[in-house]
């Protein structure tokens, strides 16, 4: 798998003062701002920073991730998490962070989200992001980025998986 940087998304109650702050601290302009939403693609340290404005709810890491090369980077990604027994849930061409991406999630046993994601463009809108798909077992799923419409994105941001209710 050809892994670029480690991704860390953010959720701020005020995105002015959150990108001012982080300007300061890594010396450096954010590289995309959008109503709501900024992201730092850092070369040192070698990181691609998101946040997106949200009310506070005590719970300030909104989800983790690696960015990767490619589509099949992603689906390599798939095979090895469900290989290894863990539930994935993916997307394909979804609009998330103003960026059309596959991707691939997990979640840990506290319910930290990780994605493996390939953005693939530039997008004009934040996310509205179609339904998540959730893939029950390695067994019962083909290699590749398949559908099954059972799991839903929060209703805060386009990122991040929420089970359907």
């Amino acid at each position: 798998m050809n892994v670029l940087k480690p991704h860390v998304s953010l959720n701020v109650t005020n995105i002015d003062q959150s990108v001012a702050f982080y300007e300061k601290a890594f010396g450096v302009a954010a590289t995309k701002r959008r109503p709501g939403y900024a992201k730092f693609d850092l070369e040192v340290p070698l990181l691609n920073l998101t946040m997106q404005e949200a009310p506070r709810t005590g719970v300030n890491a909104s989800h983790f991730g690696v960015q990767v090369a490619s589509t099949d980077d992603v689906v390599e990604a798939k095979a090895r998490f469900e290989a290894a027994g863990l539930r994935t849930m993916t997307e394909e061409e979804t609009s998330c962070c103003y960026a059309v991406q596959d991707k691939v999630w997990i979640e840990d046993p506290d319910g930290n989200s990780w994605e493996v994601f390939v953005v693939k463009a530039d997008a004009a809108v934040m996310g509205a992001s179609p339904a998540l798909n959730k893939d029950t077992s390695a067994s019962s799923t083909p290699v590749g980025l398949s559908q099954k419409p059972d799991v839903k994105p929060s209703a805060s941001s386009c990122c991040g998986p929420k089970t359907a209710e």
